[in-house]
């Protein structure tokens, strides 16, 4: 069954709008980077909490490799260029990313950066999840219940998800807030900068209509009296129930 789901990956990926980068040789996989014989330094990119020993497996020193990216090019603060990695085996391309998540060894990020890689990662990853694989079996990712928000404040200062009913939507001055609770000073709560608001619906995602729908949430945990969620991507919320 895994090995239908990533045949799949690596077909889908197709329509996903990547830019070709160009390709490397594999030097070395550290803990936070991947080295490249050419001395570049390489972050992948749309996935976190990445497991290194199956990144490292994949990707052996000498391993030949296509970079490829989605929208403007990326370089991080640390120099690390940001890439989406295909890996080349008997002449044919696989997407390391949606591999690693498909195997529950990586999870989808808050910001991917197209709408089609987005849909094909998630549904990779709830696959992965339902089968309890990788870091799925881990009680450290268990995804938060926006009902319990000193459960989820717990979460400070990591990547985590979400889950809950949205009570209402309002907005104040350049703000959007997505309300999961009455008492704004307790309860889980995202905000969308109103700049942002055309990406969303662009994406089909209007902020005003998640009142009443239950969502999923991805990203930082911030407290600001409640736990906080800041969400400048459409892939960050992901609705579970309509109206």
């Amino acid at each position: 069954m895994l090995a239908c789901v990533l045949l799949a990956a690596a077909a889908q990926a197709e329509g996903c709008g990547f830019t070709a980068i160009g390709s490397a040789t594999v030097r070395a996989v550290t803990e936070s980077e991947i080295v490249l014989e050419d001395g570049r330094a390489v972050r992948l990119a749309g996935i976190v909490n990445i497991a290194q020993p199956e990144a490292g497996a994949a990707l052996p020193p000498g391993r030949e490799i296509v970079l490829k990216r989605l929208g403007a090019a990326e370089t991080d603060r640390y120099g690390r260029v940001a890439a989406h990695i295909f890996v080349i085996e008997n002449g044919t391309e696989r997407w390391l990313q949606a591999d690693l998540v498909a195997r529950g060894h990586a999870r989808a990020s808050s910001r991917i950066g197209a709408v089609a890689c987005a849909k094909e990662l998630l549904a990779h990853e709830d696959s992965a999840r339902a089968a309890k694989l990788g870091l799925w079996a881990e009680p450290y990712y268990v995804i938060g219940n926006a009902a319990e928000p000193a459960e989820v404040l717990q979460r400070r200062g990591r990547f985590a998800l979400v889950e809950g009913k949205v009570l209402s939507v309002r907005e104040s001055g350049g703000t959007i807030y997505v309300n999961f609770g009455r008492r704004w000073s307790e309860d889980f709560t995202v905000t969308i900068a109103k700049r942002n608001e055309r990406v969303f619906s662009a994406a089909g995602l209007e902020p005003r209509k998640l009142a009443g729908r239950t969502v999923r949430i991805r990203g930082w945990i911030e407290e600001r009296g409640g736990p906080w969620v800041e969400a400048s991507r459409p892939e960050q919320i992901e609705v579970l129930e309509r109206n």
